[in-house]
């Protein structure tokens, strides 16, 4: 199994909440997941618990800890999804959410500010 498929079988399996989301990208692709598909979606409802939008969604404390941990590992495929599939797509300056950033851990802020220098 590869890094970024294990990444996403580690999220579903710490963060039960995303089982169903997990389940669908796994009905739509066939039997299989696309961990940048799938993390698109992931960060979407990060920022919807974040911004208290979606009560259902999973809490966003413990999806950024959980990204936090894994960042701190240094693996290829778990930063390449991490950066180019959660980080990129949080909200930009003057949109709803963009506060998050400032709850970043110290290893994905770090990244952010690599990945996006202009916030």
């Amino acid at each position: 199994m590869t890094a970024d498929v294990q990444l996403v079988k580690d999220l579903v399996s710490r963060i039960p909440e995303f089982e169903d989301l997990y389940e669908s990208h796994v009905f739509n692709e066939n039997g299989t997941v696309l961990p940048h598909v799938f993390f698109w979606d992931v960060t979407q409802e990060t920022v919807q618990s974040y911004l208290g939008a979606d009560a259902d969604a999973p809490d966003w404390r413990r999806t950024l800890a959980f990204l936090e941990e894994q960042s701190a590992r240094g693996v290829p495929g778990i930063d390449e999804v991490i950066d180019t599939s959660f980080l990129e797509y949080l909200p930009f300056p003057g949109k709803p959410g963009h506060a998050i950033v400032g709850e970043l851990g110290p290893v994905m802020a770090a990244r952010f500010t690599r990945v996006r220098p202009a916030g």
